[in-house]
């Protein structure tokens, strides 16, 4: 993900490499905070925080965990109190579609319905489930890196991802029959 050159570089004040650094993981941060809060506003709104941590806190990094699961556990933990500070709101986005050719359209359309219900569905895990979800799926992570993000065992780590594919099975069940939720 990132250098180990540049974040040695940062956390002894070089304040472009940690320009630099903050510059190559927002990216990640936001697509984090957003899909573990599902709303645009509060997804910005915690990876400035983020950012903001990780930039005061980089001298407090160690190399015992990998970069990007420190970064993890900054940005998951301030989600996870932002989602409990504040009760989730349904964001209305509105999208336009752009379609090149006829039999592209129905494709299309129906990629936004899919991908619209496994975002809502994803929302309607609990905390603790929602987050390995997106560590796992949505960032790539490995079990043993879930568990150091979130400080958390192992099997309870297997535990939750378990539960919440079977959660994820039963809220989107349409789909495995041919159907079309909405």
């Amino acid at each position: 993900m990132v250098e180990p050159g540049l974040i040695r570089a940062a956390q002894t004040g070089d304040r472009d490499a940690l320009i630099t650094l903050l510059r190559e993981i927002e990216t990640h941060v936001y697509r984090t905070a957003f899909y573990i809060l599902n709303n645009e506003q509060d997804a910005h709104d915690a990876a400035q925080e983020a950012l903001i941590r990780i930039y005061t806190k980089i001298d407090s990094y160690e190399e015992k965990a990998q970069f990007k699961t420190w970064v993890q556990r900054i940005v998951t933990n301030i989600c996870i109190d932002k989602f409990r500070r504040n009760k989730p709101t349904v964001s209305i986005e509105e999208h336009e579609l752009v379609f090149q050719g006829k039999e592209s359209v129905e494709r299309e359309v129906m990629s936004g319905y899919t991908a619209q219900d496994i975002r809502e569905a994803i929302e309607q895990l609990p905390d603790h489930h929602r987050s390995v979800v997106v560590l796992r799926y949505l960032q790539d992570f490995s079990y043993n890196e879930i568990a150091d993000s979130l400080n958390l065992p192992l099997n309870t780590v297997k535990s939750y991802l378990f539960r919440a594919r079977q959660q994820l099975q039963h809220l989107l069940q349409d789909y495995q029959k041919g159907g079309v939720s909405g």
